[in-house]
């Protein structure tokens, strides 16, 4: 029966049809599936493959805007943008980093932070970014990587702009400088506005005009082949150049105030009595800000960290210093407002005073001479600086009314220059003493802060401020350093009046201050020799180390990073104040020696440069302020 069933032929074409349908719905199955899958990639996943396709050779890139420059009041260039050669990789072009890195190395250079540095920036960079590794190519460096560049897949040499800054040290405290941007700082900016760029203001103008100076991004979508080298631009958005800066302070000036210091420390600040603009802004020592422009080195950024010096300190505006005898003009006015002096307020100095119940006397810097002698009033005490009549008018008036009326003059209070790192200073109160040294105010505080001394500290600035409000007789002038931004002058503050203060009084002050320059006895008569206009000022002297009440002070004794700091504070024309100056030499020992000269010399040049100008016909001074219109 199986012979039979096999041998049916009705039965064999049964089973070869059935096979024959059953390929042919595979087949159709496999057919309909191809198809669809076909529509479906041609069709429906078309744009997402085109889209890749585009990636693969289509790239879009940063154009980053060049930075905002920065000049003097004159024009002078003080930060400028520099083309330069970097050395990139783009990661995704390369399959071997770390290999391409030692490759890399045997061309050209690499240092191990330049590979340390690279790593990081490589963290934060975005897909297709070239993310620089080597900065300011050398000529021969170029030419040796663009006949490697074959074996190179993804590098590049790129020509980007960088900071710099032609006055070196200059300016360094006052411009300040860019730097490369740290991981702290990528968590603060916005990444779309800064792609392209890797730079950012870290102190000075250049970070407190960041994004005045920043502009904006602009982008450009290329074309590259499987080597990512361009083909072609596609499109293109330009980007906006940052905003020009024209500052107050003259170069000029700047370099003779810089140069005065002859490798003293201290700082140095002149204001325009009239505006509040800032003339000249020195801290000594200074550094090469071009320094940072890149990455500065181990090395250097040690040498500067470590240095006794402290260079990168900004003494201006940071340091905080006892201000000595440079307040007493302002305590002397204040205590003639509150009547608790008056011009013929007269008293004895033998030298020293005697608080009751202390049997610790606090002397008078010329205590060995016999003090002031009889009949000493505010005009003698300021002229020759005797410290008894302001120990005296201290206690009288008032740790309270010293205190709170010394504010309103820039004093224990943020000037709101604009620069960013400003210290406060310390204008000392019952109250401050509480909170900061938990103890009460005791009359021996009063005395010492009647002479600039005690808890009192000042910053350069503040000074400076003080001086000029004095020299206006009571006008709120704020300091600004940057005159236009991007061609439109910065309006000033509506200028207030610190209190009304009888015209008498602020006479009575102006004229003790003329003395002090060229009053036979003033303390700063040493200066006055030559001088072709009539100066008003005062100096000062700030202990740095404490002298027992027994002890001379005999600097042969100290270490000279322990004498005396000396200060000194004017105001010029007196009949019409233009500038205002304050300034401190550490460890100088004498304002009237040390102090003085620095200032006379600032002063001397503004008033020469001043004088030429307003010779000069009005139709000839077209032109001269050009940069403050673009």
């Amino acid at each position: 029966m199986n012979e039979e069933a096999f041998s049916d032929p009705a039965r064999e074409r049964q089973i070869f049809v059935g096979r024959v349908l059953l390929a042919s719905l595979l087949m159709l199955a496999f057919t309909a599936i191809l198809i669809a899958r076909y529509f479906d990639l041609q069709i429906n996943q078309h744009q997402d493959f085109v889209t890749q396709s585009d990636n693969n050779r289509v790239h879009m890139r940063p154009n980053p805007p060049a930075r905002g420059v920065i000049y003097d009041r004159n024009g002078e260039m003080l930060a400028d943008n520099q083309s330069v050669s970097n050395l990139t990789i783009i990661r995704e072009r390369s399959n071997d980093l770390e290999k391409l890195i030692e490759n890399i190395g045997t061309l050209v250079p690499l240092s191990e932070s330049d590979v340390t540095r690279f790593y990081k920036r490589l963290k934060r960079r975005r897909p297709f970014e070239q993310t620089p590794i080597k900065f300011n190519l050398s000529e021969e460096e170029q030419a040796i990587l663009a006949v490697n560049e074959h074996r190179l897949d993804g590098v590049k040499v790129s020509a980007r702009l960088s900071r710099f800054y032609p006055k070196r040290d200059l300016f360094a405290h006052v411009v300040g400088y860019v730097g490369r941007i740290n991981e702290r700082e990528i968590s603060l900016i916005d990444p779309i506005q800064y792609s392209g760029t890797d730079s950012i203001g870290k102190v000075g103008l250049e970070k407190f005009y960041e994004n005045s100076l920043l502009g904006s991004v602009g982008s450009e979508h290329v074309e590259t082949n499987a080597r990512g080298r361009v083909m072609r631009v596609l499109n293109k958005v330009d980007p906006d150049s940052g905003s020009d800066l024209v500052l107050h302070v003259d170069s000029n000036l700047q370099q003779i105030a810089f140069d005065a210091f002859a490798g003293e420390r201290g700082a140095l600040v002149a204001m325009d009595v009239k505006t509040g603009g800032v003339l000249a802004m020195v801290s000594a020592p200074s550094y090469d800000a071009n320094l940072f422009v890149s990455g500065i080195s181990q090395k250097n950024y040690s040498e500067l960290l470590n240095s006794a010096d402290n260079p990168m300190f900004n003494r201006a505006i940071q340091g905080q210093y006892p201000p000595g005898s440079t307040v007493k003009p302002l305590f002397g006015l204040i205590a003639l407002d509150n009547k608790t002096v008056s011009p013929s307020t007269r008293i004895e100095d033998p030298g020293f005073f005697f608080m009751e119940g202390i049997e610790r006397p606090w002397r008078d810097h010329n205590s060995e001479r016999g003090g002031h002698g009889k009949g000493v009033d505010l005009a003698k005490a300021i002229i020759e600086s005797c410290d008894v009549f302001f120990y005296k008018m201290g206690i009288k008036t008032g740790i309270n009314i010293l205190s709170s009326n010394s504010s309103a003059f820039g004093l224990g209070a943020k000037t709101g220059i604009d620069l960013p790192g400003e210290a406060i200073g310390i204008m000392p109160s019952r109250t401050w003493k509480k909170e900061n040294r938990n103890s009460s105010w005791f009359n021996g505080d009063t005395i010492n802060m009647s002479i600039g001394q005690g808890f009192m500290l000042s910053t350069p600035l503040q000074l400076a401020v003080m001086t000029a409000r004095i020299a206006s007789k009571g006008k709120i002038i704020e300091p600004r350093l940057v005159k236009s931004v991007g061609g439109i002058d910065l309006v000033p503050a509506k200028t207030k009046q610190v209190k009304e203060i009888d015209p008498k009084y602020w006479d009575y002050i102006h004229d003790s201050m003329k003395g002090v320059v060229h009053s036979a006895r003033g303390t700063a008569t040493s200066i006055n020799r030559g001088l072709t206009y009539t100066m008003a000022g005062k100096t000062g002297t700030a202990q740095v180390v404490s002298i027992s009440a027994d002890e001379d002070y005999d600097k042969s004794k100290l270490n000279k990073r322990q004498w005396d700091h000396a200060l000194f504070i004017a105001f010029a024309p007196f009949d019409d104040p233009q500038i205002a100056v304050g300034l401190i030499v550490e460890n100088g020992e004498h304002g009237s020696s040390a102090a003085a000269p620095i200032a006379r010399s600032v002063i001397d040049a503004y008033l020469q440069t001043k004088s030429k100008i307003s010779s000069i016909p009005n139709d000839a001074l077209k032109g001269l302020n050009v940069y403050a219109n673009q």
